[in-house]
């Protein structure tokens, strides 16, 4: 549909007909708008956005990405510039500013208004991926003495500049946070009803260096559209809404795919990263990688006494090597998930292993049944050849599921991210591992 719209709209700016082309772009989602300029001639994109509604464009321009804000910013007077930056929320400048070089921010800042500037380097000044980095300071307050009626007088005074108005906080004269309530809790309740009496104070908050990620699960484990964020002495100074949170489980979901495939994070989308960026991010962890397997070649080196007394054993090597970093890959990723969850505690790590040894032995031994038959009636390898092979299998699978699992967790015991014991790392272990045994266990069972 965008690639359809795309298309229509050049054609449309092509003969000239403005109006027809702002008209097209202000029917559309916001969300979906952006998407659309995005890939616009940045040479069209300033006069297209002249021409839509102002507070349509101030809305749309939150949601572009930051190489197109940057260019519309360059083309804006300082006019346009005050006119977007007056509508914009809090968070979404903050965002925006992260994005944007050095010269385009001094810009920016230069025309907010003083409060705005304070608030904004006071956001910036919070740690990276902290709930203070993420959290908007526009929320609607409310006091504990108000009515209801008084309460929906300062919501309709008030609501207009704040991101979100379904939540209301209820602070003291110190902005210490005391309660919250809801406007269906208002709706519902006598307009004469005191705000202490039926506002909720079993209230779940965070801190302002409360990791994202963290802010981000309760958001989801309690179903909340917005979190309170309180300072050390628990005044409220900000809100992150649910919008963030989705924001921040991208970000995050994407970073741990990428450490899982052992490249370096990106905060840019594919298609925006350039192939020299894209270089330096793969290949440290490929040279790593290329490194820690050349041991694998040392171990193969080692027992080439054993090969050479039976080179049928060399044709399974792949095999064992493969079905080993497959079942640790298995084994890993689950327990990473599961970190990632908080659905397990390093109290588990027993009950952990348990687990993954029986199912490593049920997984082993199936493996190993199904290899005998296809060594004994495809491969028509010797029986001793099939044990070796078998039983080989079967340790290297428990081995493999034990290593995956014990990994992850190590490594966040240790303060590191689970995710980089992912695939890679699991699988130029196991593959080490499970040379060592096939070699031993051939030693062992042939006499070789």
């Amino acid at each position: 549909m965008n690639e359809s719209l795309l298309e229509q709209l050049e054609a449309v700016l092509a003969s000239k007909k403005y109006a027809d082309a702002a008209q097209m772009v202000k029917e559309l989602n916001p969300a979906d708008a952006a998407a659309l300029m995005d890939e616009l001639d940045p040479g069209k994109m300033p006069l297209l956005f002249r021409l839509l509604p102002k507070e349509f464009a101030a809305e749309l321009f939150a949601y572009m990405e930051p190489e197109a804000q940057e260019t519309l910013i360059s083309a804006f007077s300082d006019r346009e510039l005050d006119e977007v930056l007056d509508d914009l929320f809090l968070d979404d400048a903050v965002d925006m500013i992260e994005e944007m070089p050095a010269n385009v921010v001094k810009r920016i800042l230069r025309h907010v208004d003083p409060d705005t500037r304070k608030m904004i380097n006071q956001v910036l000044n919070y740690p990276k991926d902290s709930a203070g980095s993420i959290m908007t300071m526009e929320y609607v307050d409310l006091k504990r003495s108000m009515t209801v009626e008084q309460a929906f007088e300062r919501i309709r005074r008030t609501g207009v500049e704040k991101e979100t108005i379904y939540t209301c906080y209820v602070t003291d004269s110190r902005r210490k946070l005391e309660g919250i309530i809801t406007v269906k809790d208002l709706l519902l309740a006598p307009k004469d009803a005191v705000i202490r009496d039926i506002m909720e104070t079993n209230v779940k908050y965070v801190t302002t260096h409360t990791d994202q990620e963290e802010v981000a699960a309760m958001l989801s484990h309690y179903d909340f559209l917005a979190l309170p964020v309180v300072d050390a002495e628990e005044c409220l100074v900000g809100i992150v809404t649910v919008d963030d949170a989705i924001d921040v489980l991208q970000e995050e979901a994407t970073e741990d795919i990428e450490k899982m495939a052992a490249i370096s994070p990106s905060d840019k989308p594919y298609m925006r990263t350039g192939v020299f960026s894209t270089w330096k991010k793969r290949v440290p962890w490929l040279l790593i990688l290329m490194i820690s397997a050349t041991f694998t070649s040392s171990i193969i080196s080692s027992y080439e006494g054993a090969l050479a007394a039976s080179v049928v054993l060399t044709n399974f090597i792949p095999m064992l090597m493969d079905t080993g970093g497959n079942s640790g890959s298995q084994s890993s990723i689950t327990i990473i998930r599961s970190l990632s969850l908080g659905e397990i505690r390093y109290a588990d790590v027993p009950r952990i292993l348990l687990k993954e040894s029986s199912v490593a032995l049920l997984c082993g031994g199936t493996l190993a049944v199904c290899s005998f038959v296809k060594l004994m009636l495809v491969d028509r390898v010797a029986v001793g050849v099939a044990a070796v092979v078998c039983l080989t299998l079967a340790v290297v699978v428990l081995v493999a599921n034990l290593v995956g699992s014990t990994l992850p967790i190590l490594a966040k015991r240790l303060g590191f991210d689970p995710t980089v014991m992912a695939s890679p790392f699991i699988t130029t272990i196991v593959d080490a591992v499970a040379l060592v045994i096939y070699f031993n266990i051939a030693k062992l069972l042939l006499g070789i």
